[in-house]
């Protein structure tokens, strides 16, 4: 792989690694039971901080395109996923997530024209297998509405992402990110008051916490993920989430002192396999030498 590629990959794979830091960020900092309104407060004020510094707005099609993609990307998949962590156990929504990728592939397939390589799923299966090794309890459950939740906010990511790469935006990655930042945060601003109470008086930790969650882990890394779905593929980019459940369990060995066991360590193994067997799928084939 050329160095550029490379730096594109290591810079996008930065979104997901702070992604993992979300769970402790939200444990120790916020108050609990307030899910859509915390996701709300997390991408509204960073969109629009963020149109504030580009000061465009879509035009044309890319209205409707931009609140779809918005929808797909922040709202609607966020919704799911707090339904679905809320319904399974924490291990079972994060091994019916890791499923993306797989899905990626097929949409890629259809909307690019991209080749469903067998390396690539290999590594989608790898990377699910290692996901469940990182988070599945023996006494994990199934609750049907639950995995359904799970799939579709699977499926909403997937479509987030495939298409996002294949409108093309005519704006730079920050542009973009604002734009779908601020409508997909005011999507969930009518669901966030319908279906939650009012917040708690903020403490100065809980306004660090929603700071981080907004400027860090919503503006910075999603500028770094369209960036790196303007420049890589989609079926590249999407493993890279597997990352995101293994910072999620270091930062909670190294920081909150939880266990770390052999299971564990080999589900990073595996899922750190997954992600490389992923970009060596990327690769174009070596050029057979022609026999005279």
């Amino acid at each position: 792989m050329s160095p550029t590629r490379n730096l594109d990959l290591a810079l996008t794979a930065l979104a997901p690694a702070v992604w993992g830091s979300t769970y402790l960020v939200t444990t120790e900092f916020l108050p609990a039971g307030y899910p859509l309104t915390v996701a709300m407060l997390r991408a509204l004020p960073a969109g629009l901080l963020l149109l504030l510094i580009v000061r465009k707005l879509p035009s044309g099609i890319w209205w409707p395109r931009t609140f779809l993609l918005g929808a797909l990307n922040f709202s609607f998949f966020w919704a799911m996923l707090f339904v679905s962590a809320y319904r399974l156990p924490g291990g079972v929504a994060a091994t019916v997530g890791a499923i993306q990728p797989l899905i990626v592939i097929l949409l890629s397939r259809v909307f690019l024209g991209s080749p469903i390589r067998v390396l690539s799923i290999v590594a989608g299966i790898a990377g699910i297998v290692g996901v469940g090794l990182l988070v599945l309890t023996p006494g994990a459950t199934l609750d049907p509405l639950g995995v359904i939740a799970g799939l579709a906010g699977a499926v909403s990511m997937a479509f987030g992402t495939v298409l996002s790469r294949h409108w093309a935006p005519p704006v730079s990655p920050l542009t973009f990110t604002a734009w779908q930042l601020a409508a997909g945060g005011l999507l969930l601003v009518p669901v966030a008051l319908f279906f939650e109470p009012a917040l708690p008086s903020l403490t100065v930790a809980n306004v660090a916490g929603l700071a981080y969650l907004g400027l860090i882990g919503a503006a910075f890394t999603y500028l770094l993920w369209f960036r790196g779905l303007s420049r890589l593929e989609p079926s590249a980019v999407a493993p890279l989430g597997f990352l995101s459940p293994v910072v999620a369990i270091l930062l909670g060995w190294g920081v909150l002192d939880e266990r770390l066991t052999s299971v564990q360590a080999l589900g990073i193994l595996v899922v750190l396999a997954s992600v490389w067997l992923s970009q060596r799928a990327q690769l174009p084939a070596k050029a057979q030498p022609v026999r005279a």
